[in-house]
């Protein structure tokens, strides 16, 4: 289907746009699929310290991503701000992203976080982890995503739903680490053990297990963090996986993908968009961009939130998010072929 965009209204849905406070005149567009409650307050805070005013439209990743193509460029985006490195991946691979050289933005997000080709660039760190229940499982027979797929699992586990790009990109890390024949063998074990169909949301599946319909799930802390903040006696607790392999040597490490943001190909204020971006790697904006919604600052400097700090270290995985990206065709076709829905 192509998509049209009317000035006119484009020019409506900006104005419908909360204004930032005591803009200079200078005003950037931001596409973003971060709810307005996540990102308002950063985007006024941008513009209490610089004077720069930013529109912003809200909308899910992939019509954001062919609005950006459709428009082409006509568009008056100057950013995208989305969630997941396969759909910034997925910008990056349509030409709709430019390269950025910025000494700032590689010196405050290590290398695993961001494009080898400098189109986008993390702007916190999303965990998905392992949650149980602790007054059935004994978090000392936990061990890493892999083990779920074994049989004392059976009936005792908790899933989302494969059509969230979550898992896709949890499901391509599982390729790029053992190859698809081994990564297959484990979604198959996991929809084996499945103890209910698969949730809808990461929310179901942490309520699921503090119920007691399944034992164990995989979720992004974040959602934890939301539900822990409101009811701090539920009954579900973290565990960070694949921190230690076999013989005794580190770990994989824990899943991680990113939020993050890239200058649209097409930008008409390109300076001030990066300008922005680097902003937002800076220690104040960081603790506010990753404390609104309990993820983990991608700059290392930066302090963490309390309740966020309170779940202990862990070891993450290494591999650059960018490969998600490049294994999620591969990933979706692979849990199909598992049975995974």
């Amino acid at each position: 289907m192509r998509h049209a965009v009317l000035p006119a209204l484009l020019l409506a849905l900006l104005a419908g746009c909360a204004p930032a406070p005591d803009d200079n005149g200078e005003r950037i567009v931001v596409y973003s699929s971060r709810v307005e409650q996540l990102i308002q307050p950063i985007f006024e805070a941008w513009t209490r310290e610089t004077g720069v005013g930013i529109d912003f439209i809200t909308a899910d990743d992939q019509p954001l991503i062919q609005r950006l193509q459709a428009e082409g460029a006509s568009s008056p985006a100057d950013l995208l701000l989305t969630v997941d490195a396969g759909n910034l991946w997925n910008a990056a691979e349509r030409g709709l992203l430019r390269p950025l050289e910025s000494e700032i933005l590689d010196s405050r997000i290590p290398a695993t976080l961001r494009d080898p080709a400098g189109h986008w660039f993390g702007l916190s760190i999303r965990t998905r982890t392992i949650i149980y229940a602790p007054d059935r499982v004994d978090p000392a027979t936990l061990d890493s995503y892999e083990a779920l797929a074994e049989p004392q699992w059976r009936g005792r586990l908790c899933l989302r739903t494969s059509k969230k790009v979550y898992n896709q990109s949890l499901v391509a890390m599982l390729i790029e680490q053992h190859g698809e024949p081994r990564a297959e063998e484990i979604v198959r074990g996991w929809v084996a053990n499945l103890a209910t169909d698969v949730l809808p949301n990461d929310n179901q599946v942490i309520e699921a297990v503090a119920a007691g319909r399944c034992d164990v799930g995989i979720v992004n802390s974040y959602y934890f963090g939301r539900l822990v903040a409101q009811r701090p006696d539920l009954n579900a607790r973290l565990f960070w996986p694949n921190q230690q392999a076999a013989d005794g040597t580190r770990g994989s490490g824990v899943h991680v993908n990113v939020s993050g943001a890239g200058v649209t190909r097409h930008a008409p204020r390109a300076a001030l968009a990066q300008q922005f971006i680097e902003w937002l790697t800076s220690p104040a904006a960081q603790e506010l961009f990753a404390g609104l919604n309990y993820e983990y600052p991608v700059n290392p400097d930066v302090p963490l939130d309390p309740l966020v700090a309170s779940w202990g270290t862990f070891s993450q995985s290494q591999v650059n998010v960018a490969r998600l990206g490049e294994r999620q065709a591969a990933a979706v076709m692979l849990m199909d072929r598992a049975g995974y829905r």
